[in-house]
C-alpha cells in the first residue's frame, strides 16, 4: 500500500525550509498574535503600548552537547543563555523561562542538581525568573528544552525584517567563531582520551575559546548599550547558527543583500591561532562557527559616528539591494558568495 507513497528527505530541504513548510499551513486567529513563526521571538500583544516575547530552544544529547566534556552545570547556564539570547535579539528585555527535562535512569538526583545549579546561575546573571516545565523519562539520553517570555515596547521592538535599506551598516557585537573552536578542540581531546585514557587534556592554553563554548554569555550589555546611545536597530538577530546563516534569514526577508568585508570580522587572536593549527581559514570558521551568541544588526549610516566609538561593536558590511546575493570581499580584493547553513548533522 506504501509502494506509490512519495518520500522527500529533511537533508534535501535544510532546517529553514523545513520551517517554511511547516509554518505555511498555519493561520492566525487570535488577534493578540502580532507575529507567530518566522523570527526570534514569537511576539504576542501586551497592551497598548508594549508586547510579550516568547522563545522556545530544544537541546539533544548527541546533538547539541556531549556530556562527555560537557558539564552539567554549565549546560544549564548555556541553556538558559540560549532563551535569554533569542529576546535580547528582539531589542526585549527577558523576564521568565521555563525548562522542561527528558531524564533516563543513568541520572542521580545529585547530576539534576548541578544541572540547576547552572541554570540558577543564569537566572541570578539575567535577573531572570524560572516559572515552570515538565519532567518526562527519556529513552535517548538527555533531552532539554527552554521556552524564555520576556517584553518590549512597540517603539523598540526589532524585527529580522524591519526598517532596512541599502548602504545601512551590518554591525556585530564581540568577535566571531571561538565556540565552534572551543568545540573542536574538546572534540579532539574527546578522541584522544577514548584512545589513551591515562592522557590528561592540557587544556589551559584554551581557556577562551573553551569558555565561548561551554557557557556562553547573551549579550543584555550590547541591547542596554544600544537603548543608553538611543539607537534602535532596523534589524536584529541573535548569532546561534553563524553569521552566514543569520545574514541569509535577514536577505530573505527583507529582500536585500549583504556585502562583508573579511578584513573587519572581528576574531579573538586565540580563535585565530586555533584554527590555523587545525588547518582551517579563520574567516570561514568566524562566519560559520555557531553558539557565539552575540548580536547581528543594521544602522543607518547617520549612526556611523555613534557606532564607530564602541569598542565592543565592529562594522563588518553593508546593505546592498541585489536581493539575497550575500557577498565576502576578501582581504585580497577578490569577492565570493557566501553560502547560507541548515543545521548541522554533529553538534553546532
Amino acid at each position: 500500500m506504501f509502494e506509490n507513497a512519495s518520500r522527500t528527505e529533511l537533508t534535501e530541504m535544510g532546517e529553514f525550509g523545513l520551517i517554511q513548510h511547516l509554518a505555511q499551513h498555519f493561520e492566525s486567529f487570535a488577534d493578540t498574535t502580532q507575529l507567530g513563526i518566522g523570527d526570534d521571538c514569537t511576539v504576542i500583544q501586551r497592551d497598548e503600548h508594549s508586547f510579550s516575547l516568547i522563545s522556545t530552544e530544544l537541546y539533544l544529547e548527541g546533538v547539541h552537547f556531549d556530556l562527555t566534556f560537557h558539564p552539567l552545570k554549565h549546560l544549564g547556564y548555556k541553556l538558559v543563555t540560549a532563551g535569554v539570547s533569542d529576546i535580547l535579539a528582539m531589542n526585549g528585555k527577558p523576564e521568565q523561562v521555563l525548562i522542561s527535562i527528558g531524564l533516563s535512569n543513568r541520572f542521580s538526583l545529585e547530576a539534576v542538581e548541578e544541572l540547576y545549579a547552572g541554570v540558577r546561575l543564569a537566572c541570578d546573571k539575567y535577573k531572570v525568573d524560572l516559572v515552570g516545565g515538565d519532567t518526562t523519562t527519556s529513552r535517548s539520553g538527555l533531552v532539554l528544552n527552554i521556552t524564555a517570555v520576556g517584553s518590549v515596547s512597540k517603539s523598540s521592538i526589532t524585527y529580522r525584517k524591519g526598517n532596512v535599506k541599502p548602504n545601512d551598516l551590518l554591525v556585530v557585537t564581540g568577535d566571531l567563531g571561538g565556540a565552534y573552536m572551543g568545540l573542536q578542540v574538546l572534540e579532539r581531546e574527546k578522541r584522544v582520551f577514548m584512545e589513551v585514557p591515562s592522557m590528561q587534556p592540557d587544556l589551559e592554553q584554551f581557556d577562551y575559546i573553551i569558555g565561548r563554548q561551554l557557557r556562553p554569555e547573551a549579550r543584555w550589555d550590547a541591547v542596554a548599550l544600544l537603548q543608553e546611545l538611543g539607537v534602535v536597530p532596523g534589524v536584529m538577530m541573535d548569532i546561534s547558527d553563524g553569521v552566514a546563516s543569520e545574514i541569509f534569514h535577514l536577505a530573505k526577508a527583507n529582500s536585500i543583500g549583504f556585502d562583508i568585508f573579511e578584513e573587519k570580522l572581528p576574531i579573538d587572536p586565540q580563535t585565530v591561532e586555533t584554527a590555523v593549527s587545525f588547518d582551517l581559514n579563520p574567516s570561514i570558521v568566524a562566519l560559520n562557527g555557531g553558539e557565539d551568541y552575540e548580536l547581528l544588526f543594521t544602522v543607518g549610516q547617520d549612526q556611523y559616528e555613534v557606532i564607530k566609538n564602541q569598542p565592543d561593536f565592529t562594522i563588518i558590511g553593508y546593505v546592498t539591494d541585489l536581493v539575497l546575493k550575500n557577498q565576502l570581499i576578501t582581504k585580497a580584493g577578490n569577492t565570493f558568495d557566501i553560502k547560507a547553513q541548515g543545521w548541522p548533522e554533529s553538534q553546532k
